[in-house]
């Protein structure tokens, strides 16, 4: 039998996409402010990006249940692997960017699938935050990020095709990528709140967009391309060593968490017709 992501349905996506609008909406709306605005106040959007986050990860979790009949299981398997994720993190925070969790990430986010990677990416940071003591204002954002990145890696094709050493180039590809994308971002989130940078680097409230983009980036390779490179590195090195044998661990974990199962129900029985009674079956994927 062979695993294959769980494909989004349109309430999954529905959820999804409303999470996504409202974080981008909170980490850029700063490049959009006035010049009189006190965007210093962005710090203080994070209660209420939280607030809003777990109501609409809970509708994640719910409409891809739903949409897609997985049992209890398939929920327990999050929490196992967002308690890994949590505990690797720590293995390698504050040492030149690296993170093994990131690794994990991709793996988990490509066996599986977007919406349920989703969950997993923003719960894992979660958790890693309260373990490591790294609660403050840029959680949430951390939680959106992380969310995007292991999402991207349900995303990528050829999910039920591409397998072996095909499969780890691309994940690894896109794990490079996307530990420089999900450095890139949070750096947005903690730009427009640095006050004395020199002119060259520092946002300017109120000026124009293409002019504030060109300060972000010279802010981002002055400060913080060597650490999102040390990442990206990990993350390519860890994939392509042991990220084959974790996948066939994680795709035989799922089978058995019926994260595949598609539970068909027929009707009501008609035993008084003399027809068999219709029945739910439980069907795989061959191989």
């Amino acid at each position: 039998m062979s695993t294959r992501p769980v494909r989004l349905g349109p309430r999954s996506v529905t959820a999804l996409v409303l999470v996504s609008f409202i974080g981008l909406v909170a980490f850029c709306w700063p490049l959009f402010a006035e010049a009189g605005s006190a965007v210093t106040s962005h710090a203080g959007d994070a209660p209420w990006l939280f607030a809003v986050m777990l109501p609409l990860l809970v509708a994640v979790v719910v409409a891809t249940i739903a949409d897609c009949g997985m049992d209890a299981k398939a929920v327990a398997m999050l929490g196992v692997l967002a308690a890994v994720g949590a505990a690797l993190r720590p293995l390698g925070a504050g040492t030149a960017g690296l993170e093994p969790m990131f690794f994990l990430m991709v793996l988990s986010g490509r066996v599986l699938g977007p919406g349920f990677g989703f969950v997993l990416g923003s719960v894992t940071m979660f958790a890693s935050a309260l373990l490591t003591g790294g609660v403050g204002p840029w959680m949430p954002f951390q939680m959106l990020s992380m969310g995007w990145f292991t999402m991207g890696a349900g995303l990528l094709p050829g999910p039920g095709r591409l397998r072996g050493r095909g499969e780890l180039l691309m994940l690894s590809g896109y794990g490079f990528v996307a530990a420089f994308a999900y450095g890139t971002i949070m750096n947005l989130q903690g730009w427009v709140l640095l006050q004395g940078l020199s002119s060259g680097i520092s946002f300017q409230p109120g000026a124009p967009l293409h002019e504030n983009l060109v300060r972000f980036l010279a802010y981002v390779l002055a400060t913080s391309l060597g650490w999102d490179l040390g990442r990206a590195v990990l993350t390519v090195v860890l994939t392509l060593t042991i990220g084959g044998t974790l996948l066939k661990a994680l795709r035989r974990a799922t089978r058995r968490a019926n994260f595949e199962a598609q539970v068909t129900f027929g009707g009501p029985e008609r035993p008084s017709t003399g027809e068999a009674p219709h029945r739910t079956y439980v069907t795989y994927e061959p191989e």
